[in-house]
């Protein structure tokens, strides 16, 4: 316990760490210590080896603690240890070569293609004026494209191929790419843009505009999504990122190939593209659970 004293006078004192700070890192400290003299009582920091810090951190992790809660607090342990080393208190730092648990990436979140159809089919969903059709457009064009939020603003007049049916994109880095497109898109975009030409007073060459005819903002689009998703679903995000993974997941739930997705992403190595495929796994684990009688 005394050179856990010293440790943190060495924190307090010398490196001017906030009281919190230094109660964490005791908390943490005497967590380890009462550990290894539960496990064996001639334990003790000098006698600790790399094992059983890595035993400690699966104790914790069996326990249920997150991956940054039993980061801290290998943090911590790293920290003692090098103090002790420098102070002489220690022969060796164990905690040097010991590697924390990877923290789990969160999967996209995505809304349910019935949900989708729903927004995108029933009339009642939408109005008939400017905004209503502007609206539609944008989301069903985010939909079944999966371009970013940056990309279609950027989109012009020029990059709409209808005679193709593709758009060009000006990606990350103004990289560009093809994106095909379908026909209930392309009758939409065509309906937008004749009421659009109709009743603003064009000011730019976008394909998007807002009511003074310049080139809709990144916040006016993101406002128009979260109220068009807001009809469907409650999920806490609703943003033109959500609808890009809700594009990448019915392309796979659909059997799109995962480097067909990639390009049509615009991503640069398809270990990127790869999360999507946790997002469909798992709903498959869910289909299973509620449809086989003995899952």
């Amino acid at each position: 316990m005394l050179m856990i004293e010293d440790f943190l006078n060495y924190l307090r004192y010398e490196r001017n760490r906030s009281d919190l700070t230094v109660r964490n890192y005791e908390r943490s400290l005497c967590d380890f210590e009462s550990y290894f003299k539960n496990r064996e009582s001639h334990l003790s920091w000098e006698s600790v080896d790399s094992d059983l810090i890595r035993d400690w951190m699966e104790s914790m992790m069996d326990k249920g603690d997150m991956a940054s809660t039993v980061n801290n607090r290998l943090s911590a342990v790293r920290s003692f240890f090098r103090f002790a080393l420098s102070r002489g208190l220690v022969d060796s730092d164990p905690a040097h070569s010991v590697k924390g648990p990877k923290k789990k990436k969160p999967l996209p979140q995505f809304v349910r293609e019935d949900d989708m159809d729903r927004l995108m089919d029933v009339p009642e969903m939408w109005g008939n004026n400017y905004k209503d059709v502007r609206a539609r457009t944008i989301i069903l064009l985010f939909y079944t494209t999966g371009i970013r939020l940056a990309e279609l603003i950027g989109l012009d007049d020029q990059d709409v191929d209808f005679v193709n049916r593709q758009l060009k994109v000006t990606g990350k880095r103004n990289k560009q790419r093809i994106v095909p497109f379908g026909e209930e898109l392309e009758q939409t975009l065509k309906a937008y843009m004749n009421q659009r030409d109709e009743q603003s007073m064009k000011q730019d060459a976008a394909l998007f505009l807002n009511d003074k005819g310049c080139r809709v903002t990144r916040s006016q689009v993101g406002r128009i999504v979260k109220a068009g998703l807001s009809q469907v679903t409650t999920m806490k995000k609703r943003s033109p990122h959500v609808l890009r993974h809700t594009f990448a997941t019915a392309m796979l739930n659909n059997g799109a190939g995962l480097e067909s997705v990639r390009k049509l992403l615009g991503h640069e190595s398809v270990a990127t593209t790869e999360i999507y495929t946790h997002t469909t796994f798992e709903q498959l684990k869910r289909v299973y659970k509620d449809a086989h009688p003995r899952a």
